[in-house]
């Protein structure tokens, strides 16, 4: 017997390996990650069957992301028919190109043909033109024209998200028909938690819960349980807009219509969810100023992300030393502005970065409009002149100690409540501005409010200065 075999036999069997692949602190363990290696290594097939291959999709994401790179295609091979595609759609979107890549177009095209219709098109939208339509082309003719429906809707559109799969039936159909039919059809969702009424055009005329369904008896009609559809969700709605609305009527699930209210798919609340999740990061990296940046992304590719933003920064920095520049010979016969001067100006910064959020977060979320923004602003102002005063004096106190001079600590003690007034106003309107303008408050905010605290704190405190003393 050789080495090889032996550590074969020595690796733990199925009931001897943990169900669950996670430590206490959410992370993939470490004698798991070892195992399911030596495993690709030894070409351990019945292992990865065992331990791998009845992973949740999800925790099998988690693993490919977590294993060496050159490990994940190996795996997949090593797997075949018993890996499941799904799992591509739960990991960084850099990975799966990777994977992808390197997969031939007939084993994608196979796995994807047992995929739910959202699972696809998640991964048919990453690939080019030419390897899609090639995949599409060996898809039974059904599968092929959904997927091909659901693709030339817009990215991050309702039409994307969508499941293609649903059940629909007509409104004279009866009860008893419609549970014969959902257990004779072999082609229903996987699961679902209404069934939709058509009428012979597939124009949507409303839906029937299931547990309704169950409540009746066999020969009562479906129109005279149906309840009428009250939120369809278009399918050029963007994917963020959709959200709201589930979360506006607490849905599990809409039907999902064309621009003639024709029936086309069904949004479900695990693609919500993700949904959610997406646009939260989305708007946090924003904030920072940064794109749709992944840990698995290359160097380069970060670098060329981040760019054009700090290019900006460095324009509104300018800005800032210019104004600094105009007050050169107060700061050369007063040492103690130049030492004071980045308090003023982190300060306004922060108070600005913080009411900046909150708006941000509020306008994504529909909570601040038109009806209630003045009431906000006049907030914003309140708190900004409150926290202006606050920490002004005390900045103003302790300057006044340190350099054993009370004009300082009253000049101090003026520009800060003047720059923390400014940033709390900026930080309101300017998203507000923004998103009125139809640019993303998110992505542009920051910026902006950012080179209006440094100006302002700069030019006031140093403004007041040389009133003063000059």
């Amino acid at each position: 017997m050789t080495e090889t075999e032996g550590d074969i036999l020595d690796r733990p069997v199925a009931d001897e390996v943990q169900a669950d692949i996670y430590d206490d602190e959410g992370y993939i363990r470490h004698d798991f990650l070892t195992m399911v290696g030596a495993a690709i290594a030894d070409r351990d097939v019945l292992f990865l069957r065992q331990h791998v291959s009845k992973l949740h999709e999800s925790e099998l994401g988690d693993l490919i992301e977590a294993i060496q790179p050159d490990q994940r295609l190996a795996m997949i091979r090593l797997l075949g028919d018993d890996f499941d595609m799904t799992a591509l759609t739960e990991v960084d979107e850099a990975i799966r190109m990777q994977i992808v890549d390197q997969m031939p177009n007939e084993q994608i095209a196979a796995a994807i043909g047992d995929l739910d219709s959202d699972d696809a098109v998640y991964i048919l939208e990453d690939l080019d033109d030419e390897d899609r339509e090639e995949i599409l082309a060996q898809l039974p003719f059904t599968e092929r024209v959904r997927l091909r429906r659901a693709l030339d809707y817009p990215e991050s559109s309702a039409g994307r998200r969508m499941q293609t799969e649903f059940v629909a039936v007509p409104p004279f159909w009866t009860v008893g028909q419609t549970i014969d039919y959902m257990r004779d059809e072999e082609d229903l969702p996987e699961s679902f938690t209404q069934i939709f009424v058509i009428d012979p055009t597939f124009k949507l005329l409303g839906a029937v819960k299931l547990d309704a369904i169950l409540r009746t008896k066999r020969q009562v009609k479906i129109e005279s349980i149906m309840h009428e559809t009250n939120h369809p969700i278009p399918a050029e709605m963007d994917q963020e807009e959709a959200a709201q609305v589930f979360e506006q009527y607490d849905l599990l699930s809409a039907a999902v219509v064309d621009e003639n209210e024709r029936l086309v798919g069904v949004l479900t609340i695990d693609d919500v969810v993700d949904v959610i999740q997406e646009e939260a990061e989305e708007d946090l990296l924003r904030l920072g100023g940064v794109g749709d940046e992944e840990l698995s992304d290359s160097v380069f590719a970060i670098s060329r992300s981040r760019v054009p933003w700090l290019a900006i920064n460095l324009v509104t920095a300018f800005m800032a030393a210019s104004v600094i520049s105009l007050f050169e010979a107060t700061i050369e016969q007063i040492v103690a502005l130049a030492i004071l001067m980045p308090i003023v100006a982190g300060m306004g910064g922060n108070a600005g970065s913080q009411t900046m959020t909150v708006t941000v977060r509020a306008l994504a979320t529909r909570d601040l409009d038109i009806h209630n923004a003045f009431r906000v602003v006049r907030r914003e102002a309140g708190v900004g002149l409150i926290n202006g005063i606050l920490f002004g004096c005390t900045v103003g106190l302790v300057a006044g100690l340190w350099f054993q001079d009370v004009s300082i600590g009253g000049l101090i003690t003026t520009a800060m409540l003047i720059n923390m007034f400014a940033a709390a106003m900026a930080g309101i309107t300017i998203p507000m501005i923004l998103s009125r303008a139809g640019a993303d408050p998110a992505v542009s905010s920051a910026v902006f409010v950012t080179a209006i605290t440094d100006t302002t704190g700069f030019f006031s405190f140093l403004g007041l200065a040389t009133w003063w003393f000059m």
